[in-house]
């Protein structure tokens, strides 16, 4: 790796108001891109997106392009710290490899988003920002770990055998398939009041709607509703194997960077997660790595959180390609992950 030091006053004081600011990483800095330049990504480069929703909070997404060199990704990795530095830490951080973005990040460029080849040279469209309302869909499914995940907003993500929420904001819908089990029906009402008592401060609305009985306000946001998938039992079976999850605690309280396992099986205790130290919770066999930052972790810890859950990911044999990195300070949890608890507060 090139030797590399993040050069001061990158970032103005701009990117702290609402709005959708990007980054590309261009000789270990990061350039800032205009409004028109947002939504196309360069194969060989690594870019910063940051979605700032002002009292909302905020979303910094680390792109990494399919051909970007190794030099440019950690640079992208550190510029990244510096950024949420200057942001005082408020950001959740996520990384996203070119292939394999998350929907959170794809629903930040409604026009869609474009691959380009090679690095940095010309060519760029128009896009818009997203600062609108809430709208995310989360698919329910299993039957012994029964898990939630963020699916593309679409008619054509829902399945009869599962259980949906879509959640608007204010409004909170959730969705039951006609075929849906009854561990997946009382997951949709635990999670949909999740949303509402911890995102919302207990001042949505909770809709609830079974297949059949779908709304006007269903209907405005996802069109006109196509004809539905079934889901089979098997498909239950795998998810559940796909649903295991594992805490560990990572700490370099004697020195060197240590990781220690708490507990392999889900749900845990959201005591288990001290706010002097951070935390890794394992969801790789569903492609997902969370690491927790508590608010007294000491600054070593913070910085190096991407570092250590790429060697995390390497060492389990999990696909860097393919393994979603989720960094979240204290206070800043998102329902995915919240979701792996017994109950929290």
């Amino acid at each position: 790796m090139l030797p590399f030091c993040a050069v001061a006053g990158q970032f103005g004081p701009e990117v702290r108001e609402p709005g959708l600011w990007g980054w590309r990483v261009e000789k270990m800095k990061a350039v800032q891109l205009e409004q028109g330049q947002l939504g196309v990504f360069y194969t060989g480069d690594a870019y910063l997106i940051l979605s700032n929703r002002g009292s909302s909070g905020a979303e910094l997404h680390m792109w990494m392009g399919e051909k970007s060199s190794r030099d440019e990704q950690c640079a992208c990795a550190m510029l990244a710290t510096q950024l949420d530095r200057f942001l005082e830490g408020e950001p959740v951080q996520h990384r996203q490899v070119q292939g394999y973005e998350s929907p959170e990040f794809m629903n930040l460029f409604p026009g869609g988003v474009s691959y380009k080849e090679g690095g940095i040279e010309s060519g760029f469209r128009k896009s818009r920002s997203n600062s609108g309302p809430v709208r995310r869909l989360y698919q329910i499914k299993g039957k012994k770990n029964v898990r939630v995940r963020e699916v593309e907003l679409s008619w054509s993500s829902f399945s009869r055998g599962d259980c949906y929420i879509l959640d608007l904001g204010e409004t909170i819908i959730s969705w039951s398939g006609s075929k849906a089990n009854m561990f997946e029906r009382q997951k949709v009402h635990e999670i949909a009041a999740l949303i509402r008592d911890t995102e919302r401060n207990g001042k949505a609305a909770i809709s609830d709607v079974t297949e059949g009985e779908e709304t006007l306000e269903m209907i405005q946001v996802l069109g006109p509703m196509s004809a539905l998938k079934d889901s089979s039992i098997e498909e239950d079976n795998k998810a559940d194997m796909s649903n295991s999850a594992t805490l560990y605690k990572v700490s370099n309280a004697t020195g060197y960077m240590t990781l220690t396992q708490l507990c392999d099986k889900a749900p845990f205790d959201q005591q288990m997660l001290e706010r002097d130290d951070c935390f890794i919770l394992d969801n790789g066999s569903n492609g997902k790595i969370f690491i927790w930052k508590g608010n007294g972790a000491n600054a070593e810890e913070k910085r190096v959180a991407l570092k250590v859950a790429d060697e995390f990911i390497q060492e389990m044999n999990y696909s860097r390609m393919k393994t979603q990195v989720e960094i979240l300070p204290q206070g800043r949890e998102s329902i995915l992950f919240k979701q792996f608890f017994k109950s929290w507060s």
